[in-house]
This record gives structure tokens, sequence and C-alpha cells, in this order.
């Protein structure tokens, strides 16, 4: 056993944050604690737990997860859960390298061996995608995935839905399989519309059809169209996720390991999902800490599908991108649409703290495009 003697965060370019556990032994772990557009409400919860969880037992994995759960009056959401995922996944970093085994062995051990990935393409405001679709190709992807659409009004053009229609004929054109992302950001009079076209070119999945708020237009748009439903980055514990299960309307469910408390529930959301054949594609936009963080989990799990990868990604500018951390960046090389899984202790990852640390001074907290529609109003982004 070994108890926290430190608990530090560095907030590093593009829009990551980082969090450092060490024990009295000297034993060090990392998570990932980044919540896009909020890194400063996070930096501050977890400012206010530093204290509480400092001298706990560091092997209590489960009991501080359940202390931050039920003994703050107060739980869940992004802010919280973000927090209390970067302390996690350091947590279980640390005990699987003091057992000197992966972490996957601690969680029943591993059923893969390779993963399936995808990758980004087009940004915000996608438009001629098919270049950024043959380089993707040349690094070894199978499949992408793109934003569906620019801002649309709540009831627009139906002609401002047609080129995503032909960005995804392009792409599978290629020989590449495309998971459209509507963001959250296409209205129901709208994603009824946008999901009736791309049906004919079978998408891997739409994402977020319809923000996650709107379960009632999910499991009436999931009763329209055969296309797989996929969502789940802005549910935030296994109680958000169990509604949607309940309701039979989503095929894909994509929680982000960053964003629900960690691998120990990221971990009991997936076999929830399993009892209701629901496939498990978790959300990574993120950085190296989370992405590994999340294969430790997806290599135990019989229902994983598939799993994103931030290489490349638009958000990931200045230079800074998935493999800037890491100094074995060679293990999510990309072959035929998959990965190895990672055979090192903990993560599997070895961070370049030298950098972390030097990137971190002075680095401003990312802040969250938006869209504004032509009337001055904001729209969904």
């Amino acid at each position: 056993m070994g108890k926290i003697a430190k608990i530090e965060y560095f907030r590093v370019p593009p829009r990551w944050l980082f969090v450092k556990i060490t024990d009295d032994a000297g034993i060090v772990g990392w998570g990932e604690a980044s919540l896009e557009g909020h890194t400063q409400a996070v930096e501050g919860c977890l400012d206010a737990w530093i204290d509480q969880y400092t001298g706990m037992e560091a092997d209590d994995i489960e009991h501080i997860w359940q202390k931050t759960w039920r003994m703050g009056f107060y739980r869940g959401g992004p802010v919280f859960m973000s927090a209390l995922a970067g302390i996690d996944i350091a947590l279980w970093d640390i005990k699987a390298r003091k057992l000197n085994v992966p972490i996957y062995q601690l969680l029943g051990g591993k059923v893969r061996s390779t993963l399936k990935v995808y990758a980004w393409i087009g940004g915000d405001r996608p438009a001629d995608i098919e270049e950024q679709a043959l380089s993707r190709k040349a690094q070894g992807f199978t499949a992408v995935k793109m934003n569906g659409t620019e801002d649309v009004g709540w009831l627009d053009s139906p002609h401002t839905l047609d080129s995503c229609v032909e960005r995804v004929k392009a792409v599978k054109a290629l020989g590449l399989d495309a998971g459209v992302d509507f963001h959250g950001r296409v209205h129901r009079p709208m994603a009824k519309q946008l999901a009736a076209a791309l049906a004919e070119h079978k998408p891997m999945f739409i994402e977020e059809p319809l923000l996650s708020e709107h379960m009632e237009g999910i499991k009436s748009l999931s009763a329209l169209t055969t296309i797989p439903i996929a969502l789940g980055e802005r549910l935030h514990s296994r109680w958000d996720v169990k509604p949607f299960l309940e309701a039979s309307c989503i095929d894909i469910l994509q929680p982000d390991i960053s964003h629900v408390g960690g691998i120990s529930e990221l971990r009991r959301i997936a076999a929830m999902a399993e009892a209701y054949d629901v496939a498990i594609a978790p959300h990574c936009p993120l950085g190296p800490i989370a992405l590994a963080a999340c294969i430790q989990v997806d290599a135990t799990l019989a229902n994983f599908a598939i799993q994103e990868m931030s290489l490349g990604i638009h958000y990931n500018t200045g230079g800074h991108d998935l493999l800037s951390y890491i100094k074995n960046p060679e293990i999510w090389d990309v072959k035929d649409g998959y990965i190895k899984l990672m055979e090192g202790p903990g993560l599997g990852i070895d961070i370049d703290e030298d950098k972390v640390r030097e990137l971190s001074k002075g680095a401003e907290a990312w802040v969250s495009p938006g869209f504004v529609g032509p009337g001055g109003e904001w729209r969904e982004w």
C-alpha cells in the first residue's frame, strides 16, 4: 500500500489538462481531466480536492471514486466528473505500474490484441475533404469521421444539407467508412431530413443527431432511420446513460473517459451497454493520456466497436498533437485500420514530463468556438 503524497495538474496546449499523482514510495501515475472549453472550472475542482485526497491510500481507487461521488452532496456533471477522471486514471496507472502490468490485466484481462480506430477529417466548417480523406487512408485508417454541417437554422433550407451528402459520397468512393457527426447543431426539423438523405449512402453512424437533452426526439428519430445512432460525450455517468439504454434509442454509446469519472466508470457504463446489445465507441478527441486510458478499457470489452483518435484533428493547433507529449509514439502506428494493444505497464505510454512542465508555463485555456446566425442569434456549435 502507498499513500497519495502529491497531486499536480498541468494545463498544456492545445487544450488539455493532465493530472500527475505521486505516492509516498515515489511511484507516479498520470491522468487526464481535459474538459474542452472549461479548463479553469476543472482546475478549481481539483484545487478543492487536493487537500482532501492527499494522504489517502492510492490503492483504494473505488473508495476514492465513491468518496467523490457520494460525499459532496452535489454530484455528477461535466466539471466534477472530468476532475474525478483525472484522479481515477492516474490512480489506475499507479496501481498497475506498481504491479508491473498493463491496466487491462487488472480489469479481467484482454479480449483482443488489436483495436479498430478512426480519425477526423474536415473541421467545424467542413468543405473539400477528399484530400484529407486520402491522407488518412495513407496513414493506415479505413474509417473517418466528419462534421455533417456548418451551423444550421432551426428550420433551414433543405439545400443546406446537400453538401453533407456529397462529402459522404466522396469519402465512400475512396473506400473509407464514414461516421457523420451532427454535433448537436442540427435541430429536429433538419435532423430528420439529413438522416433520411444519408440513409442510402450507409454512413458508419450518425453522431449526436440531436442533443442528448432531447431523448424523446432521439427515440423518435431512431424509429425513422436504419442508420446506427451514436451519442454519449455529454452523458457523464451510468445514471445519465441509463434512460437511453432503457428507451432502446441508441445503437452506439460514446462515453468520454475524461468526462465520466475515468476508467472505473467507463468500465461500468460499458457493462450496462452490453446488457442492452449496444456497442461502445469511446469519444476521445483529447490527449494521449485519455486515449491510452480508453484503450486499456477497450481491450477488455466484448462490445467494443471502434476508438476515436485525435491524431491531426483540427483542434490540435500550434504544433501540438496527440503524440507530442509521449516518448513512445510508435505504439499507435495504424495499419489496415487497427492499432496494436500496448503491452507496457500502467497506461502503456511514456509521458515526457519535462515537455509537459515546459509547455504548461503560461498555457492559456482553450475557448470553445461558437456560431452566430444571420440575425445575431447564438447557434449550437
